[in-house]
């Protein structure tokens, strides 16, 4: 992965959903609380969610084949779309299942368990909060000054956004769980729990729609950003090359940037000239962007027709 950051906030994100996936399920077992068991397979599928996000970082490192020459990088991606998908059908669409059940067989909670959910959920609240703050404390490190919503659409490395969003959402949900517990204590009335486990069936769906688009640009190929398009384009011009022509940039991974131009060159350069020209720009952009692991550079003479718009970046 990108640092040990991302995966420092997946560990955390991971040991906090598991230990609170095996508590809200042992409360789901002795009150039937509909919202304490979409909670708990919403912590469940989060702590699966993890392990895919750790599993992609570590295929996506393996080194390039023939069938795979640009390498394996944007397996990091894939997963992070698997784990959108798991949350919308094992999470989502489960919770929405559950509550429209609920609905029709509505039921309240043993008084003599009334306790143990709202300790767990209470509990929970407050591991999820380290397990955030883990999050945002590393995704600090590399936002800049970018608010979160800009982070989140622009980051290339997906790891941090996802447990992010996962870690928020969880947050939430558990409060929409403490409302439909609590009001379902104070009534009796099992539709209140039918209806916090709705409201977390509708976050966990929209949290996974958001996460899917996002992923879904990344996996379709995203060029470099605007600092780094600046950087290659000042890096590019330099002896021998008098200008750029047109300039393509793609991100294969997250640490893997693909950068193709078309260069002006004099007609009167000889071969030789024109060669080192290109190594030194090569050279220049590697130093300037190091993430620019692979490098196409095309001479051209220059001319207006031949001219296309330079990569805005993104």
């Amino acid at each position: 992965m990108s640092s040990s950051g991302g995966s420092k906030a997946i560990v955390a994100a991971f040991a906090a959903n598991i230990s609170i996936a095996i508590l809200k399920f042992v409360a789901f077992l002795l009150t039937a609380s509909s919202s304490m068991l979409a909670e708990s397979i919403h912590s469940l599928a989060d702590s699966g969610n993890q392990l895919l996000l750790l599993l992609g970082g570590k295929r996506a490192q393996r080194q390039a084949s023939p069938e795979h020459p640009f390498g394996y990088g944007r397996e990091r991606y894939i997963y992070a779309f698997i784990v959108s998908i798991v949350l919308f059908s094992v999470g989502g669409l489960f919770a929405l299942f559950e509550a429209y059940e609920k609905f029709h067989d509505p039921h309240g909670i043993d008084a003599n368990w009334a306790w143990v959910p709202l300790v767990v959920l209470v509990g929970s609240i407050i591991l999820e909060g380290f397990s955030f703050r883990t999050a945002v404390k590393e995704s600090n490190g590399t936002r800049g000054g970018k608010s979160w919503v800009q982070f989140i659409r622009t980051a290339k490395a997906p790891e941090l956004p996802v447990v992010l969003l996962e870690d928020s959402a969880a947050l939430v949900g558990l409060v929409f769980a403490l409302f439909g517990v609590s009001m379902t204590l104070v009534t009796g009335d099992g539709r209140w729990d039918a209806a916090g486990t709705a409201l977390i069936g509708l976050l966990l769906v929209a949290v996974a729609v958001v996460l899917a688009i996002e992923t879904k640009s990344l996996l379709l190929g995203e060029s470099a950003t605007v600092a780094d398009v600046r950087a290659i384009e000042a890096a590019l011009v330099g002896p021998g090359v008098s200008r750029i022509i047109h300039l393509k940039t793609m991100h294969l991974g997250p640490e893997e940037l693909l950068v193709g131009a078309k260069i002006a060159v004099s007609a009167a350069d000889s071969a030789a000239g024109i060669a080192a020209a290109i190594d030194a720009a090569e050279q220049r952009i590697r130093a300037a962007v190091p993430i620019a692991k692979i490098i196409y550079l095309e001479p051209d003479i220059y001319s207006a027709a031949k001219a296309a718009p330079v990569d805005s970046g993104s």
